[in-house]
């Protein structure tokens, strides 16, 4: 019954009879599909200027929650594996302390030359010079380049080389540079590299 009454209201009715200035006078159906309007238009605002910038914020804390997450996560992970990681060290400590010990002082230098010599002497080698160069420093060592001039066969410079790796101490060869001679033989320039620890480094 209402709905028909303000069906038959609607009629006669003609929207550009409509006063904006004395509203009252609308008819009941107009007054509802305006309130109606207004009220959708009033909740639309209300999501757009307060519920979306609580939904913006809402998605930054939920990215913060999943960063923190796997922040404790690693540090959780750490500290599980705090014990395995302290016996670790302790064994790169032995490891770094029994790779100190294999690099010659200043005073085990001429030693070490009087061994390279004897090597080169033992394969076979005629050893024409043996010369230290300048030292040359690193954040943890001290490089001491030693340039080996000799003649021999190419088996004696095998047989050298692989002397020189059984030594004691860490000695490195670089810069090999090899001329064939009239006598057959072979005359060989060579840097011998070995490392002493940079006590310097240490102290500062």
């Amino acid at each position: 019954m209402k709905l028909s009454g303000l069906t038959e209201g609607m009629k006669d009715f003609d929207i550009n009879d409509l006063d904006f200035n004395n509203a009252g006078s609308w008819p009941t159906l107009i007054k509802f599909i305006v309130w109606m309007i207004v009220l959708g238009l009033v909740i639309f605002a209300g999501y757009y200027w307060h519920l979306n910038d609580q939904l913006t914020y809402l998605e930054t804390e939920r990215n913060k929650e999943l960063v923190l997450k796997s922040d404790f996560e690693q540090k959780a992970f750490k500290a599980a594996n705090l014990e395995a990681y302290r016996k670790q060290m302790q064994e790169m400590e032995k490891s770094f302390g029994a790779l100190v010990k294999q690099l010659p002082s200043d005073t085990e230098v001429p030693g070490l030359l009087e061994d390279i010599t004897h090597t080169g002497l033992g394969t076979g080698l005629d050893i024409n010079s043996i010369r230290l160069q300048p030292e040359r420093a690193a954040e943890f060592y001290v490089e001491l380049p030693i340039e080996i001039q000799a003649t021999g066969s190419y088996h004696d410079f095998g047989s050298f080389v692989s002397g020189v790796a059984s030594l004691p101490r860490i000695v490195t060869l670089h810069d090999f540079n090899l001329k064939s001679l009239d006598s057959g033989l072979l005359s060989m320039t060579i840097t011998a590299k070995t490392y002493r620890y940079n006590d310097d480094k240490e102290v500062q």
